[in-house]
């Protein structure tokens, strides 16, 4: 297998985009990107989030970048294998700064506590049935203390540790994690999953569901191999992303 190219060459730094995740894929679909391209940017006036939500970031504050992978050493069956290892990645850069309480929330946000404090979202571009590339964007909250109509669902390192990061540095330094890992996933997956399933927030405990308007209660049992939440309340079931809303307390 020939070696994989360095996640993080090139490091494209921006100083406004509208979406990091748009620009790196206009740039995979150009033929101008390769696997480990980094497009990350000081503002973002319309970044995406999950459930087609809108990721807002205070200017230069925080970091938001995405990251094109060309996922050749992995069959498309393992598109969630990819977002957990995107997840254990953040979790463990995250927890080198912070002592404690940072948790990988299904299906691939980092809270610390109930606090959001990142969040991923990924695209996938197609070529004739083949997957290509995987837009990886990453959003981490850093420097920025006020949150407005967010209040205290979302939180920063300052806000947590009392010490501002520099944005770029702490970026490149999850490139670097993101490489180790992925350089991890492709030869043996079960140390991603153990990782992921490890530092699960709210596994074996009830948590608030809703869906389709109907708000109820279950025990988070598990991750299977699909990527779905299972959970156990009058029976067990299981969940694809998109098909179901966690309510978390306050938010």
């Amino acid at each position: 297998m020939p070696a994989l190219k360095p996640i993080g060459k090139p490091f494209i730094e921006l100083l406004t985009v509208e979406s990091t995740n748009n620009y790196a894929m206009g740039l995979a679909r150009a033929g101008m990107a390769q696997h480990g391209t980094i497009a990350f940017t000081h503002e973002q006036t319309k970044g995406k989030g999950q459930r087609s939500k809108e990721w807002l970031s205070a200017k230069g504050q925080n970091i938001t970048m995405s990251v094109v992978f060309e996922p050749v050493d992995l069959p498309s069956s393992e598109l969630f294998s990819l977002s957990m290892m995107v997840a254990v990645s953040i979790q463990e850069l995250l927890s080198k700064y912070i002592a404690d309480d940072i948790r990988i929330k299904w299906p691939n946000d980092i809270y610390w506590r109930d606090r959001k404090a990142a969040g991923v979202l990924i695209e996938n571009i197609w070529q004739a049935g083949e997957w290509k590339f995987a837009i990886v964007g990453i959003g981490i909250n850093v420097n920025q203390t006020n949150f407005g109509n967010l209040g205290t669902r979302a939180v920063s390192l300052k806000q947590i540790t009392g010490t501002a990061l520099n944005c770029v540095a702490l970026a490149k330094e999850l490139c670097k994690l993101l490489e180790e890992k992925y350089q991890v996933l492709i030869a043996d997956r079960s140390r991603i999953v153990h990782q992921y399933k490890a530092n699960l927030y709210k596994l074996q405990q009830y948590i608030k569901l809703r869906k389709d308007h109907i708000l109820f209660e279950a025990k988070f049992k598990d991750v299977n191999s699909k990527g779905q939440m299972v959970v156990q309340h009058t029976v067990e079931e299981e969940f694809n992303v998109g098909d179901i809303e966690w309510i978390i307390s306050g938010g």
